[in-house]
């Protein structure tokens, strides 16, 4: 299971948001977009194949973004900014 797989439940329940995952893996990091439960690679190409995790075991989530869909990059609308993975799992309920 991939560590996105609650913020993809999160945000298939709130359709009216998008998340922006900031992480680090081996190293490098890492922009992931969540939408309606699909997460998406803002850095790198992401796999076609839904059962391919963007984010592996070694990723460390850095910051949470919360936006108003219909995300516009332009001109995000933020919710909330710089959200850790545990102020995210609180709004959530303790999943996670």
């Amino acid at each position: 299971m991939s560590i996105l797989n609650p913020l993809e439940v999160y945000t298939q329940a709130h359709p009216e948001e998008v998340l922006v995952v900031t992480a680090q893996v081996q190293g490098e990091r890492e922009i992931v977009l969540i939408f309606r439960g699909f997460s998406s690679s803002l850095t790198r190409p992401t796999a076609f194949d839904p059962d391919i995790p963007i984010l592996d075991d070694t990723a460390t989530i850095e910051t949470i973004d919360r936006i108003a869909s219909p995300y516009n990059t332009d001109n995000p609308q933020y919710i909330e900014r710089g959200l850790t993975l545990e102020q995210m799992q609180v709004l959530m309920g303790g999943r996670g």
